[in-house]
């Protein structure tokens, strides 16, 4: 089933404006008074109950946004209580389980996937000692041989960074008594993440933190209670108006937290998919969220208020919106003034802007365009901001990039339900050209350089400048003018 709301009739199902009969009324004179009045009141607990039933079978409902039990009264949930465990009484806890999913590569994605912990029972999280003690009689587990399991839960596994993750234990204990005793505890799950590795890049952002803790999260409708490793305050600040849609309750700096946290359910680590895709899937996404659904999450948290673009043609006047986004390190389109007057004589109403560390703020400028172009660049991550039906047009620099192109940007876009154009410069609109002769394996077999590594994509791809052959280019514009008015 989609995560979409389920949308509501206009009317209960079964006939409408029908009469009853005339001769009902001359019936009805004939049942005694008491009678009648015993037969009236339970026909109106009757149609109350009927009234209440169908209401609460055809209200809309979205698990991402919403409570179930609050949607008669149109209010957010009460919060869970959360209160410190008294006379050294332990709470009671439901039966022992755990399951991880180990799924490393697979479906053709290039990155190995960490593996996630999901425990129900008694789940008692020491971030002092970096431990979840999991009171556990039997044993039974993913446990090395002392009754371990180690993961550092960051959405993405790199041998690169995760040295730099903080590591937490899963510990089973064999029971309560072995387990550091209780000093808070929570009647809602625990998910345990890192922001360490590549954050502060808006594309890792997203990818490996933000959009897998949707994926673990967004079903508990906000109660759920978040604790934080390798805490980043200026991460935390930035994206606060996410983290509280998701998450009912103050995060927890896991790094500084002296007190035990007590559970009966909790998450190390993130379900995580493909870099900007949520595919359905058993295990990382029972509930079948999308990247539409991740979008309407984001404009609903940041305010955003458009959902489609705007309705252009003669009748309306209205000029299609473009926002161009600025690069000034590397991969600048250096005749970025041209292309905007280009656009702007095509009929596109242009705004020119450099994505910065407000999220909010550019949020909303590239929710108020119809057109997102870029140079490729993690600021075309800023095409889930865009209204559904809108139009990312991406300039691809010279090097094969079409994997990381189209993977990275543009299959993303579609799921998403944008329009997607792209454009490939040819070797005479880049800069590599004024530093390599025209025979060298740069131009000449370009996937030399992939099969060198990253270092080497990055030193020489992903350094370069583009200037776009204006006439070249002029086609794809009315290319993308045509999928709006499609």
């Amino acid at each position: 089933m989609s995560s979409t709301a389920y949308a509501r009739p206009s009317k209960p199902p079964g006939p409408a404006g029908e009469r009853a009969p005339a001769r009902l009324g001359k019936e009805v004179g004939r049942i005694e008074p008491r009678k009648l009045g015993v037969g009236l009141v339970a026909g109106c607990c009757f149609a109350l109950l009927t009234y209440v039933s169908f209401a609460r079978l055809f209200a809309i409902y979205s698990p991402v946004f919403e409570s179930t039990s609050m949607v008669m009264s149109n209010v957010p949930p009460p919060p869970a209580k959360q209160s410190k465990a008294e006379d050294g009484k332990e709470p009671s806890f439901a039966e022992a389980s755990i399951t991880c999913d180990e799924n490393g590569v697979d479906e053709g994605f290039p990155y190995a996937r960490p593996p996630v912990c999901e425990l129900t029972g008694d789940v008692r999280i020491s971030p002092k000692e970096k431990t979840m003690f999991f009171v556990n009689p039997s044993g039974v587990g993913p446990f090395d041989g002392r009754g371990e399991k180690k993961i550092r839960p960051y959405a993405r596994k790199d041998d690169f960074l995760l040295p730099g993750v903080v590591e937490v234990t899963i510990k089973s204990v064999s029971s309560p008594a072995v387990a550091p005793a209780c000093t808070r505890t929570h009647n809602v799950p625990a998910v345990v993440f890192s922001v360490a590795g590549y954050t502060d890049n808006f594309f890792h952002d997203n990818t490996d933190v933000i959009i897998p803790l949707f994926l673990t999260t967004a079903h508990l409708a906000g109660e759920v209670q978040l604790l934080i490793t390798n805490f980043k305050p200026s991460w935390v600040r930035k994206f606060t108006p996410l983290l509280k849609k998701l998450s009912s309750y103050e995060v927890i700096d896991f790094d500084k937290e002296d007190e035990v946290h007590c559970f009966r359910r909790g998450h190390l680590g993130l379900y995580r998919d493909r870099d900007l895709i949520i595919s359905p899937h058993p295990t990382r996404n029972p509930r079948n969220y999308s990247m539409v659904d991740y979008n309407r999450f984001l404009r609903r948290a940041f305010g955003l208020p458009r959902d489609n673009p705007a309705a252009l043609g003669e009748t309306t006047g209205a000029k299609p919106t473009m926002l161009i986004i600025e690069r000034k390190g590397t991969r600048k389109l250096l005749n970025l003034r041209d292309v905007a007057a280009l656009c702007e004589q095509l009929g596109f109403a242009v705004t020119v802007a450099e994505a910065g560390a407000d999220v909010r703020g550019f949020a909303e400028k590239v929710n108020a365009a119809d057109v997102l172009l870029a140079v490729h660049g993690a600021g075309l991550t800023n095409q889930i901001f865009l209204p559904t039906g809108a139009v990312l047009l991406q300039i691809v620099p010279w090097g094969k990039m079409d994997w990381m192109a189209t993977n990275f940007y543009g299959q993303p876009a579609r799921d998403m339900r944008l329009r997607y154009v792209e454009y490939y410069v040819s070797e005479e609109e880049t800069t590599l050209k004024d530093k390599y002769p025209r025979d060298h394996y740069v131009f000449k077999n370009p996937l030399a350089i992939h099969a060198q590594g990253w270092p080497a994509l990055a030193d020489i791809v992903m350094k370069q400048d583009v200037m776009v052959d204006l006439t070249r280019f002029k086609p794809f514009l009315l290319k993308v003018l045509d999928a709006l008015q499609g």
